[in-house]
């Protein structure tokens, strides 16, 4: 009976062996106001009015989630109802 030994890997740098992130988990391109659904950035808009409009149709569809705009420059979040 013969026995089957596996060849050895090389060792590799920990940077060359790391796979690079796929598309879909890049980060947003966050602008000025982020909506945030239960806390969680779904998108960013580069004015106001954008961001309220989103928010709200999300809230008429979704009455249970809590959703909120961001504002990145004055650091202030506001809750839509």
């Amino acid at each position: 009976m013969s026995t089957i030994s596996m060849p050895k890997k090389e060792k590799a740098s920990a940077e060359s062996s790391a796979p690079p992130p796929a598309a879909s988990q890049g980060r947003i391109a966050l602008g000025r106001f982020r909506l945030q659904v239960d806390r969680q950035t779904k998108a960013a808009y580069a004015n106001l009015s954008d961001a309220e409009k989103a928010g709200k149709e999300i809230k008429k569809a979704h009455p249970i989630v809590q959703v909120s705009i961001y504002d990145a420059e004055e650091s202030r979040q506001t809750v839509l109802d």
